[in-house]
């Protein structure tokens, strides 16, 4: 049976995050640290790819394999991220917005400094897999079929013209999917993609909802070494998941009256 693998979430790498990513944002120090430990402890960062391929073929996958993955596609990974991540030589998944990105596709939606295409190339160029997260970041499961399709296939066509390989990996904006839109993920091309659910990712999840834990500003060294051990990650994140199940209510009841409000008209 394959043991369950921390999937490491973060966002930005800053110092002076701004308010909308400062609750996500870790600062370089902090990341520098916890990229020290990990090596420290003998974990072995895989991306998503060699994972998803590894559980779906049963073959081996190093000795405590740990996932570093990345949303959005901020310009603190490059600047503050690679150098901690070229240091130990470790592999990791970057998962871009594509209209979001600095360059000719930017549709002015980025939360903060964004990368530009050359710093993606760059980050592509020392291990760090480029993996999609939609065009313009929107909540796919609350979006018409077309719109969904937009979304998958422009962020897919970009980076493989930016970078020139297709992506294979994707993430799911805010965490949010459903059956259609793991389908449609999986239409579009995409061979494995993450979600959040603060919990190890476990083979039995299947490719297309593989579990992630959040890293954010507030998580020290300790509450870290935990995360990546699997200890107490139920406790940690309680607060998260009592809040993520009173959203999903509220977003079933918003669905509910959407589609009452159309059968009338």
């Amino acid at each position: 049976m394959s043991e369950p693998v921390p999937i490491l979430m973060y966002h930005s790498i800053a110092r002076s995050p701004n308010e909308a990513t400062r609750a996500l944002s870790v600062s370089p120090e902090a990341f520098a640290e916890q990229m020290a430990l990990l090596d420290d402890r003998g974990f072995t960062p895989v991306d998503t790819a060699r994972l998803a391929s590894s559980w779906r073929s049963g073959g081996p996958l190093p000795a405590r394999p740990v996932l570093i993955t990345f949303d959005d596609g901020y310009e603190g990974v490059h600047l503050h991220g690679l150098p901690a991540l070229a240091k130990y030589g470790f592999a990791s998944t970057l998962f871009v917005s594509t209209g979001w990105i600095r360059g000719a596709y930017d549709t002015g939606g980025g939360l903060d400094a964004m990368l530009d295409w050359d710093q993606v190339r760059r980050l592509a160029g020392e291990r760090m897999e480029i993996g999609g997260h939609s065009h313009t970041h929107p909540q796919l499961d609350r979006i018409a079929d077309d719109a969904l399709w937009s979304e998958l296939l422009r962020c897919k066509e970009i980076i493989a013209d930016e970078l020139g390989a297709r992506p294979v990996s994707f993430a799911y904006p805010y965490g949010y999917s459903s059956s259609r839109v793991r389908r449609t993920v999986r239409e579009a091309g995409f061979a494995q993609s993450l979600a959040v659910g603060n919990g190890l990712a476990r083979r039995r999840q299947g490719p297309y909802a593989l579990q992630r834990v959040t890293v954010r500003r507030t998580t020290g060294i300790e509450e870290f070494e935990r995360l990546v051990k699997g200890r107490a990650i139920a406790r940690t994140f309680a607060r998260d998941r009592a809040l993520t199940k009173g959203y999903a209510m509220v977003r079933r009841a918003r669905q509910v009256r959407r589609k009452a409000i159309r059968s009338r008209v």
